[in-house]
């Protein structure tokens, strides 16, 4: 087995000749200067798996601190007194924090900023002799607040001491990992052992190590690819902490005696705690090989180091225990399976060499070996909650050859293994077996984003090119907001922020809001900007109204590029075609008009990141000056378009005649408020009677309605209404559910009274609504 992967590396050591790429149809590797993914899953007619499925690449963009780490924090009324406060949310380097005791309560949530604030690690305050007393609400809801305390100290999983303070307070795990700074490997055969490398390469957190006293060696011989996050990549001082032994990988004996001391060192971020396993020497058990996962095979734990980690070896029968390759695991290792899983998923499983029979048989082998199968109970639970599936793309490493990226194409699915076939190979290899947390894929536009060169066999076809030059001709790449190193490329999308603290509008729910990730992306456009309107759209206190704010607009730039959109509300389906930015000179125009849509800060969400006060200053501004500065822009239609109201549809809708809807509290008697002045309510408060502005409408300008209102859905009523001078009550409408058959009953002494307007207001609403009831009787009443 391992002389067919010594074959295979040295298939791959040669470069590939571009030049052949264009004159031969054979597939072969390709620069990706000419590969666009959008391009690309344009014409295959395919999709990407999405972001969020990669959970290390998330992790990689956080800055170590995560939702659910605790800390302690000054009481915010006195300074000198700590309590713990639990991270719900990052954002940058700004922490939204909640006291411990207050449960799912928001109403207390703070924002602290980790570069000035003062943060300590669980167990800071007792060391240091200060006070612990929680704030008043919680001693509100736990008179017994010791004993919470007591229990939080103990059970709480705290946030890292270095990352509170020094140079790493703040800094992003990957900003650490500078190429000449070192860390330790753990063997891959030998729990134990240990040996320091130095860092060449960081690629996006994928680290390209070099074992330390192989100076003299070629750089191929001595060194390897491994993810930051990977098991077997530990700080310094690591081994002698765990009582492990410094000792060179086998083969590299010669290496000659250093102070490894001496080397500059690295914290690397801590790995997720794993729990105890049960395993014992001898049990049988299914396994993909990390070095070359191209099939399922038989396998035996054949030594247990300690309570966490053991030893596998695969089975080979013709030279006995030591002849097949082996591996480090522990009870969470991905590529260890309980046997019959291959039978049970369909799959096939290899026999190990040597093996004598057509048909492998577990029970037969086991009896033949005088093993015992490892029981289901040493394995973790099965989650198959992901968002992989068949024919997605993706980009993979190639395990023969690790410095190479490809595109690569999900092929089958079982539980939480895929299957993969990648592009751009000089020859044929099988498909990849992976587990869907595994290290080693990306997804797509992840070496564009991080400068990395992806293999590819696509060659673009000449129409596509040509449809491109003609429909967007004057598109060049300009300008715009960028993390340094974070974006390259035409069609590239920066990370996109979701600034929490800025106002969020009538439509989105704030708590939600605070609840999305700190960003998006980096990636392509398309990608990164449907996944945002995705997130927003399920932030909405009424995702299907949001979805209508979002359909498409015709006099956008970037109208040439549809994406379909779903939501669902109360039980029903509804989906949407909306117009999405497609290069990167787009992005920030195309945030900003969203916003404007949406009626919320220009800047809650886009490229730049708005880490203390937003420069819209929209602290300090309401819902109904935020709804009349955005309400001034005219609707191109009064009514529903030809055909219907929109193109959103709702699946579970059937055609016929609408149902009137039901209105809650249009005819519900409110307190009336004080009729000294307009500017009465307190500062801050919704305020629907503001005196009507803008361009005044003729009241002798003839109204034409391309549909009758009583067809008119709350959402057409209120596009009408802000296409008048009466753009800021358009938010009446909205909060009261008025359609247009209740449009047609209201009258002065009804909108006076029911929407609570003085007469100036009511009197420019009513002239409106008069003519809307004109325009009725002559079109539709006849």
């Amino acid at each position: 087995c391992d002389c067919h992967v010594i074959e295979y590396v040295l298939s791959f050591i040669e470069n590939v000749d571009v030049k052949c790429l264009c004159t031969s149809d054979e597939a072969s590797a390709h620069d990706d200067s000419d590969f666009s993914w959008e391009d690309y899953l344009e014409e295959n007619g395919a999709s990407a798996v999405p972001h969020h499925a990669f959970k290390h690449v998330s992790l990689s963009l956080q800055t170590g601190l995560s939702p659910g780490m605790k800390l302690e924090v000054p009481l915010r009324d006195q300074p000198d007194t700590y309590w713990v406060a639990t991270i719900i949310t990052t954002c940058g380097q700004l922490l939204l924090l909640r006291y411990e005791g207050f449960q799912d309560d928001r109403r207390a949530d703070f924002w602290c900023d980790i570069m000035t604030a003062d943060l300590h690690p669980i167990g800071w305050s007792r060391q240091q002799g200060r006070t612990m007393k929680p704030p008043e609400g919680v001693r509100e809801k736990h008179e017994d607040w010791e004993a919470l305390l007591e229990k939080t100290l103990f059970e709480s999983c705290s946030v890292p001491g270095n990352l509170l303070k020094g140079p790493h307070r703040g800094k992003n795990p990957l900003d650490l990992l500078a190429p000449g700074t070192s860390v330790e490997l753990q063997d891959r055969g030998d729990a134990r052992a240990a040996w320091v490398a130095v860092i060449e390469e960081n690629v996006g957190g994928r680290l390209h190590l070099r074992y330390t006293g192989t100076e003299g060696l070629a750089l191929a011989q001595c060194s390897l690819w491994l993810f930051y996050l990977h098991p077997l990549v530990h700080p310094l001082g690591w081994a002698k902490e765990h009582g492990c032994t410094l000792l060179p990988p086998a083969g590299y004996n010669m290496l000659s005696c250093i102070d490894l001391m001496q080397q500059a060192s690295v914290s690397v971020k801590d790995k997720m705690a794993t729990s105890s396993h049960c395993f014992t020497e001898g049990m049988k058990l299914e396994a993909v090989d990390p070095a070359s996962p191209f099939s399922i095979s038989p396998a035996t734990v054949i030594k247990v180091f300690n309570e966490m980690e053991f030893l596998v070896e695969f089975d080979d029968l013709r030279g006995g225990r030591g002849c097949g390759s082996s591996f480090l695991c522990n009870r969470d290792s991905l590529g260890i399976l309980p046997v019959q899983w291959s039978l049970k998923n369909g799959v096939q499983l290899s026999p190990p060499p040597g093996y004598q029979g057509q048909d492998f048989d577990w029970a037969n082998y086991l009896k033949q070996c005088g093993a015992d199968a490892a029981p289901q109970h040493c394995f973790p639970e099965v989650n198959t909650d992901h968002s992989f599936k068949e024919s997605m793309k993706l980009e993979a490493v190639n395990p023969l050859s690790p410095a190479d990226i490809h595109v690569a194409t999900v092929t089958k699915v079982r539980g939480q293994y895929i299957w993969l076939r990648l592009e751009g190979l000089k020859q044929i290899v099988p498909e990849l077996i992976l587990h869907v947390d595994s290290m080693e894929i990306f997804p797509v536009s992840w070496c564009e984003t991080n400068g990395y060169p992806l293999q590819h066999n696509h060659k673009p076809k000449v129409s596509q090119q040509r449809k491109v030059a003609v429909v967007q001709p004057e598109k060049q790449a300009v300008g715009f907001f960028v993390p340094a190193g974070q974006c390259n490329g035409k069609y590239s999308c920066p990370k996109i922020y979701f600034n929490h603290r800025c106002f969020s509008g009538p439509y989105l729910n704030k708590g939600r809001i605070a609840e999305l990730p700190q960003c998006v992306g980096p990636g392509s456009c398309v990608l990164v900007l449907k996944e945002v309107l995705t997130l927003l759209i399920n932030a909405a206190y009424k995702p299907s109204r949001v979805l209508r704010e979002l359909q498409v607009d015709e006099e956008a730039r970037w109208q040439d590029h549809k994406e379909t959109l779903k939501a669902k509300y109360k039980g029903k389906s509804y989906r949407a075609t909306v117009g999405v930015a497609r290069t990167a000179d787009q992005v920030a125009e195309f945030c900003r008009r969203t916003c404007v849509k949406l009626e919320c800060c220009p800047n809650l969400f886009g490229p730049r990141m708005v880490l203390e006060r937003c420069s819209e200053n929209c602290a300090v501004l309401t819902k109904t000056k935020y709804t009349h500065y955005y309400g001034k822009k005219k609707s191109k239609r009064v009514g529903r378009p030809p055909g219907g109201h929109t193109n959103l549809e709702g699946r579970m809708k059937r055609p016929g005649r609408r149902r009137r809807k039901k209105r809650k509290h249009f005819f519900v008697h409110k307190k009336k408020r004080s009729s000294n002045s307009l500017d009465s309510t307190p500062a801050g408060s919704p305020q629907p009677l503001l005196l009507c502005q803008g361009p005044r409408l003729e009241a002798s300008h003839k109204l034409c309605l391309e549909s009758s209102p009583l067809e008119w859905s709350v959402a057409d009523v209120v596009r009408f209404i802000r296409g008048t001078d009466c753009a800021p009550l358009a938010r009446i409408f909205l909060d009261q559910e008025i359609d247009g058959q209740a449009l047609l009953l209201l009258t002065l002494p009804t909108v006076q009274e029911c929407l609570e307007l003085k007469l100036g207001p009511a009197v420019k609403l009513c002239s409106h609504i008069e003519r809307v009831k004109l325009a009725f009787f002559q079109q539709f009443a006849g």
